[in-house]
């Protein structure tokens, strides 16, 4: 029996090497700059504006991931990545430099563009450079990029923050993020541009940053909610709502919100198991602290837990090969069904505290499952010249997911705060809500298969 082709082989060894490093940069410092962050504002005199950062992230991604997709498709991979490299390093050298927080927002703002702009290419690159029965296996490099800097990312943060100042968490990724891109200019100059060009996509951007707006504005109309700003949520939450649409509706495949056969019912799905998941982490080890007494680190295992789920959900989709893309993704919601049913069953009085770190493996190894199979779909439905436009739409329908789910959770938090819901009531509702989304993703999963007419042309 001859053995499969490995993705470390040595034509595609330094491709494999340098999509691993890149995506593992853009991931720690999401990961670590939280660690960061408190030394960096309170120096910085910006406590007052703590959430800027965070926001400026979100946005200046989104736009990105909006201008990254068809720029892509009209030149190929190679320069959107190199220049989502430097402009994610030039936020670096600003946010590692910055005298004032305007100077850091705007570095921040400078580091979400860059991830925006490279992740699709990285993306196209993984379509380009590997032959499709390879793929699966190139995208679980990607979700497996996550996982170390999951691991170590805040005890190394925090080390430097500690011992030697908050602006190396920046400035020392610079020089392993232009190794990240020699590394991958190899592959870069050898992978051939989109054979047609695609239609305009000049609005995108705008449509991208209003999409951002939306989510920022959604979260303000909730704390207001809390806050209890009757005026202040009504018109926050209003101009969130159709901001959000506005955007979304240029920026996702026609019948997304239908789930369309195809891709448009891949880009929704990803985008309906992202929102719980990462509403679900948020509150993983507050839920540990506030419900069963644990200490600070013994609240944060169960993320680590849920990294290596991941790792290994990512390692067992690359390798099964008798079984459906779509009974795959089936499989993988129903692992976050469970994981969320079960945070939900937890947070009941007199429930124990230490099944939540089983859950979360259970949890970790699903999304390990459907990030990449969701990848997978994606690049073997897309034609030649759609595979940066609906690699970013996928990201877009990720990220902005993420940042709605994480929202409210947050909201729900602030509620418990003020008094007017009990906080287990309160993470016992939004665990049945994320197990519910997930569960009706699910039954949807069969809809990701191509168009009979599509599938058969193929």
């Amino acid at each position: 029996m001859q053995r499969s082709p490995s993705v470390f082989s040595p034509q595609w060894r330094l491709t494999s090497v340098g999509v691993a490093v890149a995506i593992s940069i853009f991931a720690f410092e999401g990961i670590a700059v939280a660690t960061a962050m408190p030394s960096a504002v309170r120096d910085l005199d910006g406590l007052a504006f703590f959430g800027w950062p965070y926001s400026a992230f979100l946005v200046m991604n989104l736009v990105g991931l909006g201008v990254a997709g068809q720029w892509c498709d009209r030149v190929g991979p190679r320069t959107p990545l190199l220049t989502g490299i430097a402009v994610f390093t030039a936020g670096l050298l600003m946010a590692g430099t910055a005298g004032h927080m305007a100077v850091f927002v705007l570095g921040r703002g400078a580091q979400g563009f860059g991830v925006g702009l490279a992740s699709i290419a990285v993306f196209q690159l993984v379509a380009m450079v590997y032959p499709p029965d390879l793929r699966p296996k190139a995208l679980a490099i990607i979700s497996t990029a996550y996982v170390l800097p999951a691991l170590v990312g805040p005890m190394i943060s925090g080390t430097i923050t500690a011992h030697v100042g908050w602006r190396w968490v920046f400035l020392g990724l610079v020089p392993v993020a232009v190794a990240g891109g020699l590394t991958l200019l190899p592959a870069l100059r050898t992978a051939p541009a989109p054979g047609r060009s695609a239609e305009n996509g000049s609005r995108r951007p705008l449509f991208a940053l209003l999409a951002g707006v939306g989510v920022v504005m959604l979260q303000a109309g909730g704390n207001a909610v809390v806050a209890g700003r009757t005026v202040l949520a009504v018109l926050a939450l209003g101009a969130g709502l159709l901001a959000l649409g506005a955007g979304l509706r240029e920026l996702l495949p026609r019948g997304a919100t239908r789930l369309r056969r195809g891709v448009p019912s891949v880009v929704a799905v990803r985008g309906l198991l992202a929102g719980p998941f990462y509403a679900m982490e948020s509150i993983v080890p507050l839920t540990l602290v506030t419900l069963h007494g644990f200490g600070t680190v013994a609240s944060g295992l169960p993320l680590l837990a849920g990294a290596l789920g991941w790792w290994a959900g990512a390692q067992a989709q690359g390798r099964i090969t008798a079984v459906s893309r779509q009974s795959l993704l089936r499989w993988g919601l129903l692992a976050l069904v469970v994981c969320f049913a079960g945070m939900a069953a937890l947070s009941l009085p007199g429930a124990p505290g230490w099944p939540v770190y089983l859950l979360w493996i259970v949890g970790g190894l699903g999304m390990g499952v459907c990030v990449p199979t969701t990848g997978v779909l994606v690049l073997d439905q897309s034609a030649e010249d759609e595979t940066g436009r609906n690699s970013s739409a996928l990201q877009i329908s990720d990220v902005t997911a993420a940042g709605l789910g994480t929202s409210a959770a947050g909201v729900i938090v602030g509620a418990t705060e003020g008094g007017g819901l009990d906080f287990g009531a309160g993470m016992a509702v939004l665990g049945l809500a994320a197990a519910a989304v997930c569960a009706a993703a699910a039954v949807c999963a069969s809809r990701t298969a191509p168009p009979a007419e599509r599938a058969v042309a193929g």
